[in-house]
């Protein structure tokens, strides 16, 4: 057994070390696409769950990136851009990382067209994914912690001006 071959066992792998694995890859590359094109909702969130944000805060953070009667705004589209960037690059960067192994050309093409698929159909589900996600936990949790905050304010507004007032 070489050194090279004794290097790659002990690693736990089977002598393909170099090539990058074609799921898995695309896997990645798609949950980041995705998770970028959200990040306008998907943010807040998280935020809002963790207890970092209230939800006053969150919604405004969300509508930053939305007309105001709810379509997509500039913000929106330069996420969604940059989601598009994330999954282009994610196949370029496999394809230079797939060049640096010897393996079958038609392989690697097959290889190649494999991964834009799956980044493409896997980045829209994960994009959908969070999409309906978050908007359920902003229907679900966010709202209702707005509306009793803004609540909380008018109460104490009112209290402040019945002491100034007397």
């Amino acid at each position: 057994m070489s050194d090279s071959e004794s290097a790659t066992k002990s690693a736990g792998t089977t002598g393909r070390s170099d090539q990058p694995r074609v799921m898995r890859w695309a896997f990645k590359v798609a949950a980041a696409t995705g998770l970028t094109g959200m990040l306008c909702c998907v943010a807040p969130a998280v935020l809002f769950a963790f207890g970092l944000m209230g939800g006053i805060y969150a919604i405004s953070f969300a509508n930053f990136f939305y007309e105001e009667d709810g379509a997509a705004g500039t913000g929106a589209w330069i996420l969604r851009g940059a989601a598009v960037a994330i999954g282009l690059f994610g196949i370029l960067f496999f394809r230079y990382k797939q060049n640096q192994c010897s393996i079958d050309p038609r392989r690697k093409k097959l290889n190649l067209v494999l991964v834009t698929f799956l980044v493409a159909v896997l980045g829209v589900g994960f994009y959908i994914t969070f999409e309906k996600a978050s908007g359920w936990y902003f229907d679900e949790y966010i709202v209702p912690a707005q509306q009793a905050e803004y609540e909380a304010r008018e109460s104490s507004h009112d209290a402040t001006e019945l002491n100034t007032t007397e």
